[in-house]
């Protein structure tokens, strides 16, 4: 079966991501996937099950980690078995003491391999499968032992509290954008730290100067320029909760949606690289790709590859969206003749992105 390049090299025995930490609004507003048969990235199944929200024809989740493939299905199971209200249990962060009557109600739609897995792990359930993940623990951390060096909880409230656009950048510049701030982002979320407690150390092979500068930036520009009160990203990396706002996937208006979709079969689980659902399925085509920041993780000679083979894949008019966090990639001059770039949509909407640790927000569309 064939491997994407980071297959053969990270380490992909454990969960990486519990949720989706990028913006599903973004997809929604680039991929337009109403009615088109979408390829999306799985990771954690929150942005697959937003696109179906948004009126997909069918969502193909395909995704290469096992465990992320058990979260995937996780997830999944409760739309079918719950109420919006149960549903949110096992997601969120605070106490309950249902949460793993909830996931065994949910048993039975789950495969056998996902049903083993969350078995053998049940203190992943008992704490809210939504903070399972490596990613979500390196945050933890932050919040736990690294922000109260810099804010107290009710500095961090208050930031999180409405204010005007004018406001907010005068609440940045005086109050959060202190030197103690930055000296501990700068260690925090640097390569080293970030690539032992978060992300696999593989993960930055491609990236280009600093990891911690890049990411700064886009974080003043989620909490002065963007309302930090309505972000669900900033609220659980913050607080350890969304807030009032939530994701895509889990809002109440789109939950019967996405049941709906679940029950029609418009929805299914693949464990494998791209690549490799290509090999096994010749004959699938494909309008719309949400492809996560796949390419952050390849050489310029394996990017354009992939994309080749997802232009062949694709109908006519077929979108892609895909994020670069530090490693810039985009459709090379040598594809101008198959592949557009949309810069003024993806510029439009990278302004607005919640989810702000990405650089650049890339949408092009097949020529045809």
């Amino acid at each position: 079966m064939t491997q994407s390049e980071i297959q053969h090299r990270a380490d992909f025995s454990a969960i990486r991501y519990a949720k989706c930490w990028e913006d599903s609004e973004l997809l929604i507003g680039a991929l337009d996937p109403q009615g088109r048969d979408c390829l999306s990235i799985g990771s954690a199944g929150d942005n697959s099950f937003a696109l179906l929200a948004g009126g997909a024809a069918s969502v193909t989740a395909v995704e290469m980690n096992p465990t992320q493939v058990a979260c995937i299905d996780l997830r999944r199971s409760p739309y079918l078995n719950l109420s919006h209200g149960e549903f949110l249990e096992p997601h969120a962060p605070r106490p309950s003491d249902k949460r793993a009557e909830l996931s065994h109600r949910c048993r039975d739609v789950m495969s056998e391999e996902s049903r083993w897995f969350w078995d053998a792990n049940p203190s992943f359930v008992d704490g809210g499968i939504g903070g399972c993940g490596k990613f979500e623990n390196y945050f933890r951390l932050f919040r736990a032992y690294v922000l109260p060096l810099a804010h107290s909880k009710n500095r961090v409230k208050s930031l999180l509290e409405f204010r005007s656009p004018k406001e907010r950048k005068d609440y940045y510049d005086r109050i959060w954008n202190n030197r103690r701030w930055r000296a501990i982002f700068n260690v925090f979320f640097s390569r080293t730290l970030m690539g032992a407690l978060g992300r696999d150390p593989e993960f930055f092979k491609y990236v280009e100067g600093s990891v911690a500068d890049r990411i700064l930036s886009r974080t003043e520009h989620a909490l002065a320029v963007l309302d930090p009160s309505a972000n669900p990203y900033l609220h659980w990396i913050l607080t350890g909760t969304h807030g009032d706002d939530l994701p895509g996937a889990l809002v109440a208006e789109n939950y019967d949606k996405i049941r709906t979709a679940l029950q029609d079969g418009r929805f299914r689980i693949v464990g494998s690289s791209i690549e490799a659902l290509f090999e096994q399925e010749p004959e699938t085509r494909f309008d719309a790709f949400n492809l996560s920041d796949i390419f952050e993780y390849m050489n310029e000679e394996n990017t354009v590859a992939l994309l080749g083979q997802l232009v062949d894949r694709s109908r006519p008019g077929a979108r892609l969206a895909y994020w670069n966090m530090l490693a810039p990639r985009s459709r090379p001059e040598s594809m101008a003749h198959r592949l557009k770039p949309l810069p003024e949509l993806a510029e439009r909407l990278f302004h607005e992105d919640r989810a702000f640790f990405y650089s650049r927000f890339v949408v092009e569309e097949v020529i045809g």
